[in-house]
């Protein structure tokens, strides 16, 4: 049986205030609040720019000992490079501190944008650099260049652990057997995204986990999950866990459903 863990898409929404997190709390124990309600958060402010190592050790600091995150890749590797020449960009990424969540570490999620068409060729060569072990990573981060000063550099694990990676792909061009075949030979899990029809919905199965992103089902990022359509992913949920893991992110944050429909999802699963 694989463990279920249920969470949300980034925790720092002004609007989530005097909402999910209750008026009067410090902004810096949002995540500690929402951690103590979930068990994984989806970091993506590691999507827009480089983080520190320091801010990636104090989020581990804040989250209990059997919490996990999600790391989103930066959008200078999927939406500017689109995959090409981006060995360094993939070193800075790992050398920028993400080893600092140490056990905590989760998989890492790569998300294409919509304009990006599926070529063999090229996510054939993107998913063979992706380093398998935290050592690896730490080997690839030790790479890094000036983007990255040395002394904001962490190019270390604190021990070797597998490390998994997730594709979302938004463009229909990727719902043929050879990307599904590509997925699964590099062990990297094809994205559950639910986003009201409009990016593809696939369902494969193509590495030993599952990684749900749940967009909204109504209306993009804004619709929240009904009691039924929860109930109806619990179900799924469920029979992915009796062989693999499962990670389920919320996504629907603009109206602060994300939080809440996390909630109800975790609570149907206990």
């Amino acid at each position: 049986m694989g463990r279920i863990r249920v969470g949300i898409s980034g925790w720092s929404y002004p609007g989530w205030r005097g909402d999910f997190y209750p008026r009067g709390l410090p902004h810096r124990r949002e995540l500690e609040y929402a951690a103590e309600r979930m068990a994984t958060v989806e970091i993506n402010g590691s999507f827009y720019s480089l983080q520190r190592p320091s801010s990636y050790a104090s989020w581990r600091e804040q989250t209990p000992e059997d919490f996990v995150f999600a790391v989103k890749g930066g959008r200078f590797i999927t939406h500017l490079k689109k995959l090409r020449g981006v060995e360094t960009a993939l070193a800075n990424f790992f050398a920028s501190g993400v080893l600092a969540l140490g056990p905590k570490l989760g998989p890492v999620l790569w998300q294409l944008p919509e304009n990006l068409p599926f070529d063999a060729g090229r996510i054939d060569d993107f998913l063979r650099q992706l380093p398998r072990t935290t050592a690896e990573a730490a080997a690839l981060a030790a790479e890094h260049d000036d983007k990255v000063a040395e002394d904001r550099a962490l190019v270390t694990a604190e021990e070797d652990r597998p490390l998994r990676h997730a594709l979302e792909f938004r463009s229909p061009t990727f719902c043929v057997p050879e990307a599904y075949a590509l997925l699964r030979q590099h062990r990297v899990a094809c994205v559950v995204a639910d986003t009201a029809g409009r990016f593809p919905r696939v369902v494969e199965d193509t590495a030993d986990f599952r990684y749900v992103r749940l967009h909204g089902d109504q209306e993009l990022y804004t619709s929240g999950y009904g009691p039924g359509a929860l109930e109806e992913w619990a179900d799924r949920c469920r029979a992915w866990a009796r062989t693999e893991d499962v990670y389920v992110y919320f996504d629907n944050d603009a109206r602060g459903h994300a939080p809440h429909d996390a909630v109800a999802l975790a609570d149907r699963l206990t």
